[in-house]
């Protein structure tokens, strides 16, 4: 064998380099790829890189809604092997959080199988599946026309979008969190609603204040409800991107049999789930830093959602235990917002405007690339259609043109020469099929060229006027919110909470049971006045918004006590949690939603009423197919919540109040017929009994009120006339304040006396209410103006100036 000749020596090359320069520049190098790359998101669509590359590959991929889950495991690879380069558990665990209702308030990935719980992690991403949700779509529209800007992959084989189209302000209403090098974020989810109105609003008046986008978005939203105590922190964040603030469960305590009550968890501060809460409640009790509990168990279910039950132990009072659960327990939390988010390539720390106008920009922009683009298509398609037109009309020749060439260069040089067609029209009727140029397809040529010179004049006009296209903005915000907007869940409290007691006495634990009035505005407001000696109710010298009372009880803040709902049931609750307002200056605006506080989810159904459970004066109830009942609210179960009529199919209950035997119960139907008879007519019956005539309606007519009144000879009959055909705001109608005792008693199941005389183009009333010193209010709260003469019970009435949503009482 030939002998290998030597090879020759490695020329050996030693560089010194400066050790901390090197640090240096590859930390620097290091700090730039996570902070741009992996941890912060983009102000525009509020995504990070690898949730953006997810979404975008799963849309290339195919995977709507309306076709079936994929395997997880086959999107990550796609994601992987095509856009993002740092592993599959990275990719999965993103995955995962976009497809948890419980991590995001708008979810963007339909996921299928095990994806997780708060206190356990998902499955492997072979066992699970994978579809986008339709709020996906949103997010990914109209990628193929030129909305934003591709950038190629970490290979340069594929491209991927810089940033998504987002057709809804994705970072505030999902929120974002992620560590970077130097710096980190964490964002809180919102309701998709109210930040759509904020963006429309700041669309509108450029100039808007933080304080003015807050009466849109007056706080955070978060998937798991809970209740959000002060809002200073809220305030903060919104100024300058900073703040932290409170999340409490909601709670309420139950009776759980013969003398054991319950405290009862329904909703969980973000991100806390009930075995973490559960732990740490065991924790404490170990270690005696929690006393008078019994048992805590987790009821939780996929028909019932959350609810953990803690009993108390007897002797100890619920509400004093709840005081230490809020301290050494998760069931009081903190959130600390910190809005850093990429603008520009850049890092920056964002208030609520900012973040706003941010994204407003962006969506401008997307419908400015957008529009251009379907504007040079339709350009380019017309061109071919003025060319078949031209070919159509005189197609034995266009025939003859092509038989008679010697190849299609020739062909296409002759029909450029003989019909004045460029290029472009000449290669395209080449290549069309003969069965195309009938008469038929003529029309539909014609038909389709009016058409896009109509789709090109209305793009034109829009890129040609900056205002139309803010309104187009505007409009496709407004559609995003009314397909996948929902109702708040989180409740807003104002107060910050109390600090919790460091005693473990029992005795010292006790809450002071003082004296208070809780007020309910019409408009479905509460707050509660607690008052000191011989002070009293005052209001403001000017009036503010909801200070229209529908109910008032005098009770204490411990005291148990009833809401009368519009679906004949009554919900037990204290009044502990309701906002305070001082006795000088009461006002509505600063109370809660009672409809929130009390977690109604049907959101036609209305708390009406408050009573005591300690009360022996009846209440009565007025119905809108004209049934009347009284019931004594001493007389009731302790249970969570009972119904207090039964209802027959489609009747709700109108009005319900206090009546002792003295009383006069007063209906007013729609046709405007008023009817009043004394509550002695009226028996009390239990609690299933369903009432018993207390009208006579006309076929078309039903009950729009009912009231109580105690001083018939000071009180007044208010009506507000119009026409059914006529939209909601057209149109204010006409009102009428008549004296009560112009209308005189009739008995019981009968049909009343006239109290309002319709005018041409009025056909029913719209509103009624009977009792002392009326305060209207406007459906957005405000204060609307009544007529201020009295006229007969009969009268037109006089045209008001603005709308009037209801009526109730002055508070002073």
């Amino acid at each position: 064998m030939p002998k290998t000749p030597p090879s020759e020596p490695v020329q050996e090359r030693i560089q010194d380099i400066d050790l901390s320069q090197e640090m240096q520049g590859s930390f620097l190098e290091y700090a730039y790829s996570v902070i741009y790359s992996r941890a912060l998101p983009d102000a525009r669509d509020g995504l990070k890189p690898v949730q953006r590359r997810i979404l975008y590959q799963m849309a290339e991929m195919g995977l709507r809604p309306d076709r079936g889950h994929v395997k997880s495991a086959r999107v990550v690879g796609e994601v992987m092997g095509k856009l993002h380069p740092h592993g599959d558990s990275a990719i999965y665990d993103a995955l995962v959080r976009l497809a948890q209702d419980f991590a995001l308030r708008v979810p963007l990935v339909d996921g299928h199988g095990n994806f997780g719980s708060l206190d356990d992690g998902p499955a492997a991403s072979r066992y699970t599946e994978a579809r986008l949700a339709a709020s996906a779509l949103a997010m990914t529209e109209s990628l193929d026309e030129d909305v934003v800007d591709f950038v190629p992959n970490y290979d340069g084989q594929f491209q991927q979008p810089a940033v998504l189209s987002a057709a809804f302000p994705n970072l505030l209403v999902n929120g974002a969190s992620g560590i970077a090098v130097g710096m980190a974020t964490n964002m809180a989810p919102h309701n998709l609603i109210e930040v759509v109105a904020a963006a429309t609003h700041l669309l509108e008046n450029p100039d808007a204040t933080t304080a003015d986008l807050m009466a849109y978005v007056p706080g955070p939203d978060f998937p798991s409800g809970g209740i959000l105590m002060g809002l200073d922190g809220v305030k903060d964040a919104y100024e300058n991107g900073r703040g932290a603030f409170k999340l409490r469960a909601k709670t309420s305590i139950e009776s759980l049999g013969p003398r054991k009550t319950g405290i009862v968890v329904t909703e969980l501060p973000y991100q806390v789930g009930p075995e973490r809460v559960i732990e740490k409640l065991k924790d404490a009790v170990n270690a005696k830093k929690l006393q008078g509990i019994s048992d805590v168990q987790d009821l939780t279910d996929r028909k019932h959602g959350l609810r953990l039950v803690i009993t108390v132990k007897t002797g100890f009072d619920p509400a004093a235990v709840l005081d230490q659960l809020f301290r050494y327990t998760p069931l009081e939390d903190s959130f600390s917002i910190n809005n850093v988010a990429l603008v520009d390539g850049q890092p920056r720390t964002l208030g609520l405007k900012e973040l706003l106008r941010v994204y407003l920009q962006h969506r401008i922009e997307v419908v400015t690339r957008r529009s251009r683009y379907r504007l040079a298509r339709r350009n380019e398609r017309l061109h071919l259609v003025r060319g078949l037109l031209l070919a159509i009309l005189d197609i034995d020749e266009v025939i003859q043109v092509i038989r008679s060439s010697d190849d299609s260069e020739t062909a296409r040089t002759r029909l450029q020469q003989v019909f004045e067609l460029d290029e472009v029209q000449a290669e395209y009727i080449l290549e069309l099929r003969l069965r195309r140029l009938t008469k038929f397809s003529r029309l539909e040529l014609e038909t389709e060229r009016d058409k896009l010179l109509a789709e090109i004049a209305e793009l034109e006009r829009l890129l040609g006027d900056p205002a139309l296209v803010r309104a187009q903005v505007a409009q496709e915000l407004d559609a995003v919110a009314e397909t996948f907007g929902t109702a708040r869940r989180t409740l807003l409290l104002n107060a910050a909470p109390p600090k919790a007691r460091t005693t473990k006495s029992a005795a010292e634990l006790q809450i002071a049971d003082a004296p208070t009035t809780v007020l309910l505005s019409t408009t479905g407001r509460a707050v509660r006045v607690d008052l000191d000696g011989d002070a009293t109710i005052t209001t403001p010298a000017r009036r503010s918004k909801h200070d229209a009372i529908a109910a008032r009880l005098v009770t204490t803040t411990r005291s148990e006590i009833g809401a009368v709902t519009s679906a004949g049931r009554v919900l037990r609750f204290t009044p502990i949690d309701i906002p305070a307002v001082p006795p000088t200056s009461v006002g509505l605006g600063a109370g809660v939603r009672v409809a929130d506080y009390l977690g109604l989810s049907d959101r036609t159904e209305k708390v009406l009423a408050l009573i005591r459970f300690d009360d022996d004066t009846p209440v009565a109830l007025g119905t809108r197919d004209g049934v009347v009942k009284r019931f004594v609210p001493s007389a009731l179960a302790a249970k969570p919540e009972l119904e207090v009529i039964g209802l027959k199919s489609k009747d709700r209950v109108v009005g319900a109040a206090p009546a002792p035997d003295d009383a006069a119960l007063v209906f007013v139907t729609s046709d405007a017929q008023l009817l009043h008879f004394s509550a002695a007519n009226v028996r009390p019956q239990g609690a299933a009994a369903g009432g018993m005539a207390g009208v006579k309606l006309a076929s078309d007519a039903e009950v729009i009120s009912f009231t109580v009144v105690s001083s018939p000879e000071e009180a007044v009959v208010v009506t507000v006339s119009g026409s059914e055909g006529t939209l909601a705001g057209a149109d204010a109608g006409r009102a009428k304040i008549s004296a009560f005792a112009e209308f005189p008693g009739k008995g019981r199941a009968t049909g009343g006396v006239r109290a309002h005389a319709f005018l041409k183009g009025e056909d029913r009333l719209r509103l009624a209410w009977v009792g002392l010193e009326p305060r209207a209010i406007g459906t957005d709260g405000a204060v609307r103006q009544l007529p201020e003469s009295a006229a007969k019970r009969d009268g037109s009435g006089q045209p008001l100036d603005a709308v009037i949503g209801s009526i109730g009482t002055a508070i002073g």
